[in-house]
């Protein structure tokens, strides 16, 4: 037997999804996260399934993880310290940047610019020049270039080395001649060249890009290969390691060490692999996702099974030219905590997380103050007999002490109290569905709402009222979504170019022999990494503008398509969705930026997973009977287990559906249906 492993690391907990290829029968396991070495969570996750599924380790042949080694890097500032080698005369590219403050106008009086990732006392201008044309206009000084290194080298501070030389996306030679020259001086120091991590035109982009790839290099280098060698002691040298990309595909451990910076939003595209892989198969190609975990919300809106994503990745207040799914995050979870101002006396929820440590109160770890996971037990939609992860019990006492707090502080009464922490933080995940749906022209009526994540599942069906999206959909094993999506993506690459084409000029035999030529660089990692060419799925991407405009937008198409349409595709791609997005479209003036190629393995076939037979009646899957306050008064509801639910029942509202990773909520008014994928579906009582 062959098992992939799919692991996805979170604030509170981390998540296991072990699958069998040949049956598709799974196995599900949740652990606290250990913020202080995320691969100390793995690892105990790892034991913990092993043991509890009776499999041994070294069945296990592919391990596919999303993790946050990355954007904790960034957000903590605790990366490397990075040396950087530019033209000489562009040393002060990171300190010019763009022409942008956050806050707006009244940001210019408050902002305060944080320290650059590669300050610079540590940065060299190297002589030497390429021009706009590619062409060597003068030659690299390599004597003073190795002078200069040996003098940073003297500093003993560096960590990782970037070198971005002017227009280095069209003619990489210099660059490349002085990464040798630094690998004399910086023996074991990893260096990073812009136009391998990102060819593209733009200077400040392309500089702060590798600079933050050198900046979280040695952290991801060292975790990768930490991890890597300990799941080999347990599993087997054969065992092979892939990390989730943030735009939604696998990378090697290999390729992951070297290009970290595709890696920054890797944690939130494992939930949209996931909801995508159980909805397409459901038939809902067009949803709306939420992923509610212990310390935020993820947000994201897929269109004909596929996620939109956006050629930039925004962490914190850093913005590198990588892609990524187009996930918008709030600080809304399970653990955001409430408080009362003191001078307002208004209620707040987060962003401020209780996290894995001390956790809810009802978590019993040394937790106090009042969490929206205390407020749902105190309402009664997260019963106190439940186990969180199928091994942490919750205390009711505990949460509701803790949601005391707030209604003192407001002068109410406690239900009342956690009735409006619930009903605040869903208005503040509805507020970031709309920025990904009614902010870019679309109605989410027109959507099914997915709601994942340890916590999702018990906002969903509120969320689907704010919303008015239905079904609302919570797919099998929600609270291990995101580690089922990081088990059945694919490892991908691409390769790109600087086009900077007028549409009207180019001919379709020009686009086909380029992109096929980038269509062999993008396969190149595969095959290094073991994929032949043969099991290549090749995509293609352009970036496209109207002549003048300071934004563009990235069309996808096929080789299919290109044969059928010729060029023009892309532009009335373009124009289509510049419509949808600003409301009117131009008849000319079309100018291609960027093109591009993405390889993907081909994807290996997975048994579907086998749900519960028909032949259980409703009555037969009720656990006990409960009740929960909903809108000012209780309600009597049956708990039932998801494991026992099949196609054919229907669980009518007031209800829960507990399962080991997650708990629905369907409330009043509202029914439940199982389709044959295993979803729970559901909507109105009409």
């Amino acid at each position: 037997m062959a098992y992939r492993l799919g692991v996805d690391v979170g604030g509170t907990f981390t998540d296991f999804l072990l699958m069998d290829e040949e049956s598709g029968q799974t196995h599900t396991a949740k652990v606290p996260s250990t913020p202080e070495d995320s691969s100390i969570g793995v690892l105990n996750g790892v034991a913990r399934i092993c043991d509890e599924s009776g499999i041994d380790p070294s069945h296990i042949k592919l391990v596919m993880h999303g993790t946050t080694v990355a954007t904790n890097a960034v957000l903590t500032g605790k990366g490397a310290v990075v040396g950087l080698v530019t033209t000489a005369g562009y040393e002060d590219t990171l300190q010019v940047a763009r022409s942008f403050c956050p806050g707006g106008l009244g940001g210019w009086v408050s902002y305060i610019k944080k320290p650059l990732l590669a300050p610079l006392e540590l940065t060299i201008g190297a002589g030497g020049r390429i021009g706009a044309d590619g062409a060597v206009v003068r030659e690299l000084d390599e004597d003073g270039l190795r002078r200069d290194l040996i003098t940073l080298r003297e500093r003993n501070a560096i960590q990782a080395l970037t070198i971005c030389f002017i227009n280095a996306h069209i003619n990489n030679e210099h660059e490349e001649r002085a990464r040798d020259i630094a690998r004399e001086v910086f023996v074991d120091t990893p260096i990073s060249i812009s136009s391998e991590v990102v060819p593209e035109m733009q200077e400040y982009e392309r500089t702060e890009t590798t600079v933050v790839n050198s900046y979280v290099r040695p952290e991801v280098e060292r975790y990768v290969n930490n991890l890597r060698t300990a799941l080999a002691s347990r599993m087997g040298e054969d065992t092979q390691l892939s990390i989730l990309r943030s735009d939604g595909g696998l990378a090697s451990a290999r390729a992951s060490a070297e290009s970290p910076v595709n890696l920054l939003m890797s944690g939130p595209a494992g939930g949209v692999a996931g909801a995508i892989y159980f909805c397409s198969r459901a038939g809902f190609k067009d949803i709306l996702t939420f992923d509610m975990g212990g310390t935020s919300t993820d947000v994201a809106l897929i269109q004909n099974s596929r996620a939109r994503v956006r050629r930039e990745t925004i962490v914190g207040d850093v913005r590198v030219r990588a892609p990524s799914v187009d996930v918008r995050t709030v600080g809304a979870g399970g653990g955001s905590i409430a408080f009362v101002p003191e001078l307002t006396k208004a209620l707040r929820v987060g962003p401020e997380s209780a996290g894995a440590v001390p956790g809810p109160a009802c978590y019993m770890k040394g937790g106090e103050l009042p969490t929206v996971c205390d407020a749902n037990v105190v309402l009664g939609y997260l019963p106190s007999d439940v186990q969180l992860g199928g091994k942490m019990e919750i205390n009711r006492d505990a949460s509701m002490a803790a949601v005391q707090q707030v209604a003192d502080g407001m002068g109410i009464g406690l239900m009342e109290a956690a009735e409006g922490i619930i009903k605040i933080v869903n208005e503040s995940m509805f507020g970031a569905l709309r920025l990904v749906s009614v902010e870019q022209g679309y109605d989410p009526r027109d959507f099914a709402l997915v709601g994942f994540g340890g916590a999702g599942p018990l906002h969903a069906n509120a969320l689907g009222i704010l919303t008015d999206a239905w079904p609302v959909i919570v797919p099998p094993g929600p609270g291990v979504l995101c580690a089922y999506g990081d088990a059945t993506t694919q490892v991908q690459d691409e390769a790109a170019r600087t086009y900077l084409t007028m549409a009207g000029d180019l001919s379709d035999e020009k686009l086909k022999t380029d992109l096929k030529t980038l269509q062999l660089r993008a396969g190149e990692s595969l095959v290094q990494d073991g994929i032949p060419i043969e099991d290549h799925e090749v995509t293609y991407q352009a970036d496209l503008r109207y002549a003048g405009q300071a934004f563009q937008i990235t069309v996808d198409f096929t080789e299919t398509d290109l044969n059928e349409k010729g060029a023009a595709l892309l532009t009335e791609q373009f124009d289509a969705e510049h419509e949808q997005l600003f409301t009117f479209k131009l008849d000319d003036g079309h100018e291609i930026l960027m093109i591009r190629a993405v390889a993907k393995a081909r994807t290996q076939a997975i048994a579907e997973l086998r749900r519960a037979e028909a032949g259980t009646t409703l009555e037969e899957c009720v656990l006990h009977q409960s009740k929960f306050f909903y809108e000012g008064a209780w309600h009597d509801a049956l708990i039932y287990d998801r494991d026992k639910l099949h196609e054919g029942l229907e669980v009518a509202g007031p209800a829960i559906v507990s399962e080991m990773d997650s708990t629905t909520v369907v409330l009043p008014d509202y029914k439940a249906n199982v389709d044959t994928i295993g979803n729970l579906l559901i909507n109105p009582i009409v």
